[in-house]
């Protein structure tokens, strides 16, 4: 059975994957059949299987310019279940997204399930970008990140 610390190391290395857009580094976190479901309305769908979680998010980096940080993480070892608090920066859009997300992980330790839940729902493409937050909590208070920190991305110098 995985440890806390073991599960929330494969939280951070698959963020890891997603920040530097690295494929393979995303996959080995996940079961082959993960699943990564989103609010209703949101315009990529689900995310079904490993690898398409995986291309879904490099996808964003190319797109978005996007790029993660998790700000807060609770990991239940003996349920094999964790929650985090992240901030999706889009760069290329001068806008940001915070939101929380559910793991649900195999008995090996890998993810095989993950639930986003948007602070708000993304604007429709027809709308001018803009951050989401949920309105009356002090982010800077309480220290979350308000700009993207710098990341290596796979194959670049």
């Amino acid at each position: 059975m995985p440890t806390a610390a073991q599960l929330e190391a494969t939280i951070r290395t698959y963020f890891d994957g997603c920040n530097e857009a690295d494929i393979d580094k995303m996959t080995a976190c996940m079961e082959a059949d993960a699943a990564h479901y989103f609010p209703a309305g949101a315009p990529q769908g689900p995310f079904l299987g490993a690898r398409s979680i995986a291309e879904g998010w490099v996808r964003a980096v190319q797109a978005l310019g996007s790029i993660w940080t998790i700000d807060r993480v609770l990991v239940d070892a003996a349920r094999l279940e964790a929650v985090i608090e992240w901030t999706h920066f889009k760069p290329k859009l001068g806008t940001y997204l915070r939101g929380d997300e559910w793991y649900v992980f195999s008995p090996a330790g890998k993810i095989k399930e993950i639930r986003a839940y948007y602070a708000c729902p993304p604007p429709p493409v027809s709308e001018a970008p803009r951050s989401h937050e949920l309105g009356g909590v002090d982010y800077h208070g309480r220290g979350y990140p308000h700009v993207p920190p710098a990341v290596r991305r796979k194959g670049e110098q």
